[in-house]
């Protein structure tokens, strides 16, 4: 079963390097023509990156993928609040994942080919690859995004106290806006990107609470909501916008040393695993063992001629 297991792999990976092959590389035409020089065309168009060409196929891949209106919704938000805008992602995210599915498994059939396993863990195997591939680029987003969720949490207090500054100057808030994200832009870049996403929108013609709402929804971050919600009713109700920010600058502050003495007071019962674990075997190996030594090379022996 692992012989013909194993030559049936080897016979596709032949077949499709085979195919590739004289698809991509092998050219009878064009080599005939360019030694008779017959249909020489100049040919201006640059080469193309090997990583690009790899994109463009898992291009290919993803639209050939069944995709549900629900599905491709939800994947196209979670790849927003990831930072990851390109007009293709989606299909390149379902390439990926068809591409992953099918290599991944081909690779479990080798390793596992030449393991003496039962069968049952080796199609466990195999199919456990096949969920991996099919599901981790899935996860990979949704990591991107929890990642740059929490730079944009790290760097709101900061962005928040220079549009303080900015207001409270003078700027109107559109202006204090567009002034937040060209200082931060090399400090906290997630902020900064998404406060230049809210400048575009209002030259577009959007209103100011539908592009802060637009903000919100894209990154999915409560203490930015928090700040939206409050932007926004001082803009409705006609509230001083410094002293509002001024208000919920305090509030984020209190929010943040709250925060810190919650972590500061966890971190006794979370070192307790690692000091039982890591800390205490060698303690004992280092103040019994000596002891433990000297009882078997001295006591023991003693006992024994008694």
């Amino acid at each position: 079963m692992a012989l013909l297991l194993t030559f049936v792999i080897f016979l596709l990976v032949a077949v499709a390097i085979s195919a590739a092959g004289l698809r991509m590389w092998v050219r009878p035409k064009e080599a005939i023509e360019r030694v008779t020089s017959v249909g020489v065309v100049a040919d201006d168009t640059p080469p193309t990156h090997p990583s690009l060409a790899f994109r463009d196929l898992l291009k290919k891949l993803g639209s050939m993928m069944p995709q549900s209106p629900k599905d491709v919704t939800v994947m196209h938000r979670r790849l927003i609040r990831a930072g990851i805008r390109h007009p293709n992602a989606l299909a390149i995210l379902y390439g990926a994942k068809i591409a992953l599915a099918v290599l991944l498994p081909l690779g479990m059939g080798v390793i596992v080919a030449r393991s003496e396993a039962d069968q049952s863990n080796k199609f466990l195997g195999v199919l456990a690859s096949i969920g991996l591939g099919f599901f981790g680029p899935n996860e990979f987003v949704n990591l991107k995004a929890r990642r740059r969720q929490k730079q944009i949490r790290r760097g709101l207090p900061n962005a928040l106290d220079l549009m303080v500054v900015c207001v409270e100057s003078g700027l109107g808030l559109d202006q204090a806006i567009l002034q937040v994200a060209k200082e931060l832009e090399h400090a906290h870049p997630e902020i900064s990107e998404e406060y230049a996403l809210v400048n575009y929108e209002l030259k577009a013609g959007k209103r100011r609470a539908e592009a802060l709402r637009n903000m919100a929804e894209r990154t999915a971050v409560d203490d930015l909501k928090k700040l939206v919600a409050v932007l926004i009713q001082a803009d409705r109700f006609g509230t001083g916008v410094a002293q509002s920010l001024r208000g919920h600058a305090d509030y984020m502050r209190v929010q943040a040393r709250q925060v810190a003495e919650e972590k500061a007071a966890k971190l006794g019962v979370k070192l307790v695993f690692p000091i039982f674990f890591c800390i205490l075997p060698s303690l004992f190996v280092v103040t019994v063992g000596p002891v433990v030594v000297k009882i078997m090379r001295e006591l023991l022996p003693m006992m024994n001629n008694i």
